[in-house]
């Protein structure tokens, strides 16, 4: 199956535009979300260089973001870029546990593969992607169990209806 990008700013736009003014658009460098604002009417997210994984992602960050986050530039939260030490690192994977358990359950309702993103390449330390992707899977079964975002719940569906997808189960998560 192919994926495009396309696609899937489609399918948000038919999702949350008229309910929450956002859409999501393709960018040319490093992803951002930007609220609405005296030159754009509407919210932006904005994903990297046409990638399908980054636009999962990105959508992934503004279905876990509340409505206070949602009127800041990123959602008000730090960015510390690739080159992180072990401390900086620990910390980017602890707020990257959520929003990655989401990004895997939007993928799975796609049929897209999903590959966890410690994000560090030239970082001090090196990540141990195992060990994040087992606090990314133990998140996502949480949300299986105790209820998923709405937002997310509801792109969720929105994504399994137009990809002909079963609903989620533990099994998925592998």
């Amino acid at each position: 199956m192919s994926f495009c990008y396309r696609e899937l700013i489609s399918l948000f736009d038919h999702t949350f535009f008229d309910t929450h003014n956002t859409r999501l658009e393709l960018g040319k460098d490093e992803p951002i979300y930007l609220p609405a604002d005296d030159v754009v009417a509407h919210h932006r997210i904005v994903f990297a260089h046409g990638f399908f994984a980054s636009a999962l992602h990105e959508v992934a960050h503004w279905l876990l973001a509340g409505e206070a986050r949602r009127q800041q530039v990123d959602y008000g939260y730090w960015y510390h870029p690739d080159g992180r030490d072990a401390e900086a690192q620990a910390a980017f994977e602890a707020v990257e546990v959520k929003p990655q358990a989401i990004e895997w359950a939007l993928s799975l309702s796609c049929g897209f593969t999903f590959n966890v993103s410690c994000d560090n390449l030239e970082g001090t330390v090196e990540p141990d992607r195992h060990a994040f992707r087992s606090k990314v899977r133990k998140q996502a079964l949480h949300y299986l169990e105790a209820g998923f975002p709405a937002r997310a719940q509801r792109f969720m569906a929105e994504l399994q209806r137009h990809y002909r997808r079963s609903p989620l189960t533990a099994a998925d998560f592998v």
